[in-house]
């Protein structure tokens, strides 16, 4: 009886969310094409399982700039290199805003980091510092010795299981070498599995990118936030109490460490802000926090996630992993494992990286924000609008790239097309103002990693699977990973 008495409230609800949708307009004035939305919703079923690959398929239709509402949200979506270059590099500081979303919010207390704050005063001095105290060259080649210490161990557990001629689980082993490479930077030592609530560096990771990269009601529609309908806050609120509790216990460490003679970590330069008067504002506690999980999240499951896709793509093209094999037998020889030196010569590596990068984009799907009411090739964009990269369809635009399927680094051959964000026909990385930072140390330890397992291993199938067979399914979210963990068995191919 008292479920009938209170089952008005989500009906009054509902009644005042058409009221405000029934009310509320739209400038109308020469918006981009796009399909027409359902009340209350727009179009934010369209978006389904996998956005990318949905948009891609509505902007054959509408145009490489479409309008979409999601919710009450104006969203623009860019589907073209040209369009792209549009909105990141003609208009960029105009779309250099980033949609605040609601799971967001609550990961980095109230938008205190840098990936998605605002641009501004804060943004620019903490990228800056980030940049200089962790990503410089000069902190990228200091690095040197523990990448190859962390790779060194890798290829030693993977010798053993050549030896047993049994499977490895690439996906783990990848992502737990770059767990350990990204908290030696950042942290200044190694933590275990067992110090993230037992669940693990991997897991947690992969949770929270699922987090942030889920479509969220609540976002589009924030009349119904509070109703958690998806799950997402409950969840969010979940995963941020171990990242919390595991930060907590970072910066006490740090704290307590007196020694002034030893080398200071990126922690260290955080704390030594808090308090600092060098900035127009406060660096507090959460600031540390919010700031140590962009580092985490950027650094660890990028990285790893494209390794797994380069590894997956060779390993279901033969003539193509032969092909890197031989070059680096050329320029290396099977006496030795590539040091990072060698990287810079490896031209048919730095060929795959891009196509793999092409296929699988990092972020398939680059958000951004507008600043103030605009006109784009004839097309007026409303301030505050969501504006949508689709990194993933501009990889398959049919003007730029042939046989958009189809995994051929051969085509990059005398291209001149680079992956910083100069060339809008391939964007892992972003451009403009928000590109990332850290895709120079990025590359370095994607392409190490893919060279030294290439190089070291020959690579087959468990059970007597065959490389067409390799099941390349993506999972969707902020960071594209495969469904199914790649598991591979090696034989060890070096002299020494």
């Amino acid at each position: 009886m008292l479920t009938m008495n209170c089952s008005w409230i989500p009906i009054a609800l509902v009644a005042l969310v058409v009221l405000k949708t029934l009310l509320w307009k739209t400038k109308t004035k020469n918006l981009p094409p796009g399909p027409r939305g359902l009340p209350i919703f727009g179009n934010l079923f369209v978006l389904g399982k996998h956005p990318q690959r949905n948009l891609h398929r509505l902007a054959q239709t509408y145009g490489s700039i479409m309008y979409l509402r999601l919710g009450f949200v104006p969203t623009i979506v860019v589907s073209s290199p040209q369009a792209a270059e549009l909105f990141l590099k003609t208009y960029d500081l105009n779309f250099s805003g980033i949609p605040q979303l609601q799971v967001v919010k609550l990961l980095t207390y109230e938008h205190k980091n840098i990936i998605f704050a605002q641009y501004g005063s804060f943004w620019r001095t903490m990228r800056k510092m980030c940049i200089t105290e962790l990503l410089s060259n000069l902190k990228i080649n200091s690095f040197k010795p523990m990448r190859k210490e962390e790779l060194d161990l890798l290829i030693e557990y993977v010798k053993e299981a050549a030896r047993d001629h049994v499977a490895v689980d690439l996906s783990a082993k990848v992502s737990s070498l770059t767990a350990s490479m990204t908290c030696r930077m950042i942290f200044g030592k190694k933590y275990l599995d067992k110090n993230l609530d037992g669940r693990g560096f991997k897991a947690v990771v992969q949770e929270t990118i699922k987090l942030v990269g889920a479509p969220n009601f609540a976002d589009y529609i924030p009349q119904i936030a509070s109703l958690d309908l998806q799950g997402l806050t409950k969840r969010t609120k979940a995963v941020l109490k171990v990242l919390d509790a595991f930060f907590e216990t970072i910066i006490d460490e740090h704290i307590q460490l007196k020694d002034e003679n030893r080398n200071k970590d990126f922690v260290d330069v955080l704390l030594g802000f808090m308090g600092s008067k060098e900035t127009d504002y406060r660096i507090e506690r959460e600031h540390i926090k919010a700031i140590i999980l962009d580092m985490f999240l950027a650094a660890m499951d990028t990285a790893a996630t494209v390794v797994e896709w380069t590894l997956s793509e060779l390993i279901r093209h033969p003539q193509s992993m032969k092909k890197l094999q031989k070059e680096v037998e050329e320029k290396v020889g099977l006496e030795r494992m590539v040091e990072e030196s060698d990287l810079e010569r490896l031209e048919y590596l730095d060929m795959v990286v891009k196509e793999t990068l092409r296929l699988h984009p990092v972020v398939p799907l680059l958000p951004r924000e507008s600043i103030e009411d605009c006109t784009v090739n004839g097309f007026y964009i409303p301030k505050k609008s969501r504006v949508i990269i689709n990194v993933w369809a501009i990889g398959r635009d049919p003007t730029t790239w042939t046989e958009v399927e189809k995994f051929f680094p051969e085509r990059f051959i005398g291209s001149g097309i680079d992956m910083y964000g100069n060339d809008f026909q391939l964007l892992p990385f972003g451009s403009g103002r928000r590109r990332c930072p850290g895709m120079h140390l990025g590359l370095i330890v994607v392409k190490s990693l893919v060279a030294q397992l290439v190089h070291c291993f020959d690579w087959e199938l468990p059970n007597n699977m065959l490389p067409t067979e390799l099941d390349m399914t993506e999972d969707f979210s902020l960071v594209t990973p495969r469904v199914e963990p790649l598991l591979a068995i090696p034989t060890y191919r070096l002299h020494s």
